[in-house]
């Protein structure tokens, strides 16, 4: 997921009371698991949390940012959902099988799910859903993860048609789904809000305005929005709809945007907030405490290079802002929860396929302490190559929230001391940032992208040429072939050394330039129970949250 615009650098904190992403499986030091049972419990069922700015958009085929994702996953359900391990569970669906050549799935939709205004939801909301999202004309950022469905590209290329797309509504209540090639994780990839219904008349009859307000969507998940003050607040209360409401506990969830650190610190302490998310200078603070928590992420942080500026055409130049930042040093001063200085553009963590972690296999790419002494060498190398005598003045954007801001003046720090550069700083809203790099306005953008699914092709499939995210024009024929031939390829060891070699070829070309892998350091509450975290987003889901032993 920036994922793919999933967090902006300095909206962790903030996301953080209600998201804290961690490895498929774990929990947060700070929570507890669900115990299962659904008998509802005595004590008032209602929590407090905080999200790091407006929430874009709630139409599930826009949607690019983790704030709309974790959203959307309250009040949304697709045919899976993710257990405790990250592993597909019924959700929408009761049950579904696969075919032998692993390319055709057929969805049985239960009979009680149901739309927040009593309507059934049927097959045909999300044959209609995914094509929306495939139509050129709706410009879907994320159509991309739909072109692993037969003829989906080329209907959203404007090659095809949408009755040639591979998802049919057989009945009300049976899903089929032909893929263009075997996606080994596409089960738990149907609980990626991308995937998520939609009601044909609904949407139709919201035009543009869908997804812009709460009485804008209709919802079929555990939550239904029922207030949302833009740039403010919003609402959720339990949906009486939901096929599975008796094991949803909580009967109220309110968000506040909070943007400063301090004053999210000071809600905590005061019992406003039950979770927060702590930056560098609050860890040391709250580390003995047992309402202290770290959890790891598949999240990486990084520069994209614009190559519309002539000075980023070039890789020596890239690679000299690249290294003339330290990674570690990054991480402790920004950070100082447990984020590391990256070594490749994949995370540490990331599933091999095979029980492994890709980061490991490929190894250290960036190798820093070799490369960050020559970085003033390869900076000349690239004025030489590009016949400039000087370096333009050079912009760096990002966002204006309080993390943002220190990260912005260390790097910018970085480059004055270890390149002689001094670049202007630009920090913008979030919503702002994510509009500003999609145009590709920008010189150099500090970015952040958190895994859609646990697997390497979430951080790599980005980069190809024309791709919808890749947001720098970057292009290489070699990389493009090889994240081509892993997306189709059935033997997951020959997948996965193409992706190993793909990532070889983005390091040395650098069109962006990875600075850390992060974790985050969160406060919970002790009689919040039953918080789960994933990877992939939604990376929260408050349906199995209760309130137990509140004073």
């Amino acid at each position: 997921m920036k994922a793919k615009k999933w967090f902006g650098i300095g909206m962790a904190v903030t996301l953080l009371s209600s998201v804290a992403l961690v490895g498929c499986g774990s929990k947060d030091t700070a929570s507890d698991t669900n115990s299962g049972d659904a008998a509802k419990p005595a004590e008032a069922q209602e929590i407090n949390l905080s999200l790091g700015d407006e929430i874009p958009s709630l139409d599930s085929s826009k949607a690019t940012d983790n704030i709309a994702f974790n959203m959307l996953g309250q009040v949304m359900e697709g045919l899976t959902r993710l257990d405790a391990k990250g592993k597909a569970i019924p959700g929408v669906a009761k049950d579904w099988k696969v075919s032998s050549d692993g390319l055709t799935y057929t969805f049985n939709l239960r009979d009680d799910a149901k739309w927040s205004d009593g309507t059934n939801v049927t097959a045909k909301d999300f044959e209609y859903a995914w094509k929306r999202t495939l139509d050129p004309k709706t410009a879907s950022q994320y159509a991309f993860m739909l072109a692993w469905v037969k003829g989906g590209e080329a209907y959203n290329q404007g090659k095809g048609t949408a009755d040639e797309v591979g998802v049919k509504a057989k009945d009300d209540k049976t899903l089929e789904v032909t893929l263009d090639h075997p996606v080994p994780f596409f089960a738990e990839q149907m609980s990626f809000p991308l995937f998520y219904p939609q009601k044909q008349e609904f949407v139709q009859k919201q035009g543009d305005k869908y997804g812009g307000d709460a009485d804008k969507v209709l919802f079929n998940g555990p939550f239904k929005m029922t207030a949302w003050v833009h740039e403010q607040s919003a609402t959720l209360v339990k949906n009486d709809n939901y096929w599975d409401k008796a094991n949803v506990k909580l009967d109220k969830a309110n968000y506040q945007v909070v943007k400063d650190s301090g004053a999210l610190e000071n809600l905590y302490e005061s019992g406003q907030l039950d979770r927060i998310g702590l930056v560098r200078d609050q860890i040391d603070r709250y580390k003995d405490s047992k309402e202290f928590g770290t959890v790891p992420e598949l999240t990486n942080g990084y520069f994209q290079y614009n190559e519309k500026n002539k000075l980023f055409t070039n890789a020596n130049i890239r690679k000299a802002f690249t290294y003339a930042v330290d990674g570690d040093q990054y991480a402790d001063i920004v950070y100082h929860n447990g984020t590391k200085g990256a070594t490749g553009f994949v995370p540490s963590g990331t599933s091999n396929g095979n029980g492994g972690d890709f980061r490991a296999d490929n190894g250290d790419l960036i190798n820093r302490k070799a490369n960050a002494p020559k970085a003033k060498e390869f900076l000349q190398k690239g004025l030489q190559e590009l016949g400039l005598t000087e370096v333009p003045h050079v912009k760096l954007l990002s966002d204006d929230g309080d993390v943002s801001k220190k990260a912005s003046e260390f790097v910018k720090e970085q480059w004055r001391q270890n390149l002689g550069i001094d670049v202007e700083i630009e920090n913008v809203p979030f919503k702002l940032r994510l509009q500003r790099t999609t145009a590709r306005d920008y010189d150099i953008v500090l970015s952040l992208w958190g895994a859609d699914y646990n697997d390497p092709m979430t951080f790599l499939d980005m980069w190809v040429t024309g791709g919808d995210f890749n947001e720098n024009g970057y292009s290489n024929p070699k990389y493009d072939d090889l994240i081509h031939a892993a997306q189709k390829e059935p033997d997951g060891k020959k997948r996965m050394q193409a992706m190993y070699d793909a990532e070889k070829i983005l390091m040395d070309d650098m069109p962006v330039g990875p600075v850390f892998f992060r974790a985050s350091a969160v406060l919970t509450k002790p009689y919040v129970k039953g918080w789960v975290t994933h990877v992939s987003a939604p990376s929260s889901d408050l349906k199995g949250v209760y309130i137990e032993g509140k004073k």
